[in-house]
This record gives structure tokens, sequence and C-alpha cells, in this order.
């Protein structure tokens, strides 16, 4: 057997090796975080928080797909969809989400809607709570992995559970300038069974706690900065920091750099085509020692704002 053909059998083994221990670890509860995470989470806040629907002022919908890990068999792939809008005549918003997440032959996907309703102050001053509530659908075939042993009772049945109902809660104070967030998207801790009858309980969902804010800063006419930090908290896992600062030129032109503590760092870019369309893309590699095993993750987003004949459309948005 030449030395090329046995490296790559050792490679092909290390990498089923690791993929099968992450899904054991999806069994268990030792693995705490669940929900996807996004490079541009400054633009994907629904997701995140109730309390920020309607807060664009105009019907807005978004779409966003994530390759994570590229070249690695069964890496995450994430795709979302939401939209929200203020309901005219009123302080209240309305928002709609729905997330399909695969890791290996784990699966979910969720439908949720948000309400939110927004306290005005001076200044143009805001503050928004918010209720969020919805269904997850959650599976995984851990019985088709190849693993050394074909009877292991760990992976002999597959996990579904086709109905796991939640709600949160959420807050967001913003102004033109900046904004501070707090949510807890999910509240119930549910239990995840083998084949959704087993009284044996392997795994649950966690509950995360997100912390969210930004803030522009004029450097001159031409040029503003934004600085951006994520904290999620996710109990028995090690607290998560995203800080991110991008740079836009002109009002149209964003470019950023980020840095996920302990994990991963990369480069953004966006562009405000026109006053209601923004695309954006982002490109971030991990610094632990998956690196060595994938090239990279890719994350798309694209954000169109409808205003129905009402004028001109507020652009740009800073979040």
């Amino acid at each position: 057997m030449s030395n090329s053909k046995h490296i790559r059998q050792i490679h092909r083994f290390i990498v089923r090796t690791f993929m099968a221990i992450a899904i054991f670890f999806c069994a268990h509860d030792s693995f705490a975080q669940q929900d996807p995470m996004y490079t541009q989470y400054m633009e994907n806040l629904l997701t995140l928080n109730p309390a920020y629907a309607g807060s664009r002022d105009v019907l807005s919908m978004m779409v966003v797909s994530r390759n994570q890990w590229v070249s690695m068999p069964g890496a995450p792939v994430t795709r979302s969809f939401s939209m929200h809008s203020p309901l005219p005549g009123t302080n209240a918003g309305l928002g709609f989400s729905f997330l399909n997440d695969q890791v290996g032959p784990v699966k979910q996907s969720g439908i949720y809607a948000d309400y939110s309703y927004t306290l005005s102050f001076s200044e143009k001053r805001s503050l928004s709570l918010g209720l969020k509530g919805g269904v997850n659908f959650y599976e995984a075939g851990i019985s088709d992995l190849t693993t050394n042993d074909p009877n292991d009772p760990v992976f002999a049945n597959d996990i579904n559970r086709n109905f796991l109902p939640n709600f949160g809660v959420g807050a967001f104070y913003y102004t033109g300038k900046y904004y501070l967030g707090l949510s807890i998207p999910k509240l119930i801790e549910n239990k995840i069974n083998r084949n959704g009858a087993s009284t044996q309980s392997i795994s649950k969902e966690q509950i995360h706690i997100f912390f969210m804010t930004g803030y522009v800063f004029d450097v001159n006419r031409i040029v503003k900065f934004k600085p951006s930090i994520l904290t999620k908290y996710v109990k028995n896992a090690p607290v998560s920091f995203d800080f991110t600062g991008t740079l836009m030129f002109y009002e149209r032109l964003w470019l950023g750099a980020m840095y996920r503590v302990g994990d991963s760092f990369g480069g953004l870019f966006q562009l405000q085509a026109t006053n209601q369309l923004k695309i954006g893309y982002s490109y971030d590699l991990p610094i632990n020692k998956l690196g060595a095993y994938n090239n990279g993750t890719h994350e798309i987003m694209v954000i169109f704002d409808f205003n129905f004949g009402r004028g001109r459309v507020r652009s740009p948005r800073y979040f």
C-alpha cells in the first residue's frame, strides 16, 4: 500500500472517529451548546431576541445560509428565514422565523413566532419587551453511523422527537446609535428520548442566555465604526464571547473582522445594494484543533425591507 493511500485512510478514520465522538456527546447532557451560531449575528438579532421584532419600522425579511467547517464530513449546515414588522398604529411588533440545522446525522428544525411591545422615550430611545413561542423537531439517525463496535447499544437506535414546544423572553433597548439586549429564547428544557417513547432521558434542550450590544461611532464624514459584542451562556459549557468590529464607508459598504474567543476568527463584507436590499458574506477559520480538518466557515445573508409605498425607507440601518 502506498504511503499516500495509507495517510488518506488514517485521515478518514480520524474524521469518522471525531464525528462518532461528537454525536455521542450530542446524545448526552454534557453536550450543552445546541443552538446554531452566526458570524453576522448583529444583523440576525430576531433569532436570538424576540424583543427585536418590529424595531426596523418596516416589514423586513432575512435569509441566512451557513456552511460550517467546509470539507469535513457531516459538518454543521444551517439555513434560516426570518421576517418581522411593526403593527401599524400600535406599539407592538410581530415576527416569524424558521430554522433548519444539521450536524452529521443530527437534524433539528424550528418554527417560532415573536411578539414585542415597545416603550418610547425622549431623544429617540426605545425599550422593547418580547415573547417567543414555537416548536422544534429533532431527530438523530445515529444507527447509521459506522463504529468500531457494531453492537454498541449507544448507537443501536435512532433518536426521534417530533414535537418539542418552547417559549422565550427578551428585552431590547436601542437608540439611533447603539443597542443593548438580553434574551432567553428557550425557557423549557425539553427531554429528548430514543424513539420519542422511552422513559429514559438521554439529553435535553439547554437554556441559552444571550447578551448583545453594539455602538456606531462617527469617525468622519465618510467612515463610521461599529463594534458589536455577543455573549452566550449555557450551563455546563464555557461562556462564549463574539467580538466584531466593522467599518462603514459612504453608508453603503461594510468591512469588518470578528473573533470568537478560543474558537475562531474571520472577516465579513456587507453591501447596502439599495435602500431596501442588503447583502452580506462572512468567512471564518477555527483556531482550535478542528482547523486541521476543514476549510473554514462560509455564511451568506440577504435582507430586504418592504415599504409598501410609505415613502423612502430609512437607510442605512445600523442594526
